[in-house]
């Protein structure tokens, strides 16, 4: 339905295919802790390295990206165990390509920012340290250059991704402020 027809009409009523309770949950609770750990790790910038509190900061940093990978490994298997509901008729076709590379870029990222982030984790001197208390075992040696690599990946990632959310946000502003029912399929019952 085009945007004029939207004025002439008013908001658009449609009952629309929602996502599963725990699709909806996985997806608030990753782009909880998504949005808190690019933060996190943004924040790790300013302080110096080599200094004694920087370690643990990013002890917490790379255990809490272990967590939230599993939890987007879990989010991922669901999707793929259960359909997402389809678009809604009234979409244009540009938008469900819109949609389809937003969400296939997205899981990318969030796929390759944890898994670069511990692999680089494993060439490097310090490991991960699992919340401060557990030393995991490195299946890496220190190598300065394959860290670097990786780093500069997860780094990269981590940039990517802010600009993909936020790509999601306008694109989920956009179906709110026209009331068409495409947020409320992600959204608790």
């Amino acid at each position: 339905m085009s945007a004029t027809a939207l004025e002439k009409n008013g908001p658009l009523q449609h009952d629309t295919a929602r996502y599963s309770s725990v699709a909806v949950v996985l997806h608030w609770l990753i782009a909880l802790c998504l949005f808190g750990q690019i933060a996190f790790g943004w924040f790790l910038e300013t302080i110096p390295k080599g200094t004694p509190l920087r370690g643990p900061y990013v002890n917490v940093h790379k255990s809490t990206g272990i967590l939230l990978g599993v939890l987007i490994l879990v989010r991922m298997l669901w999707r793929l165990a259960h359909r997402p509901p389809e678009y809604p008729a009234f979409l244009a076709l540009w938008e469900r390509v819109a949609s389809r590379w937003t969400q296939f870029l997205l899981y990318t990222c969030m796929l390759v920012m944890p898994l670069s982030g511990y692999i680089a984790s494993n060439y490097s001197k310090y490991g991960v340290k699992f919340f401060n208390t557990i030393a995991l075992p490195p299946w890496g040696s220190n190598s300065p250059q394959i860290y670097a690599v990786f780093n500069t990946t997860h780094v990269v990632t981590s940039y990517l991704l802010v600009a993909l959310i936020v790509f999601h946000l306008l694109g989920a502003l956009r179906h709110a402020l026209r009331r068409d029912g495409v947020v409320a399929r992600m959204w608790f019952k």
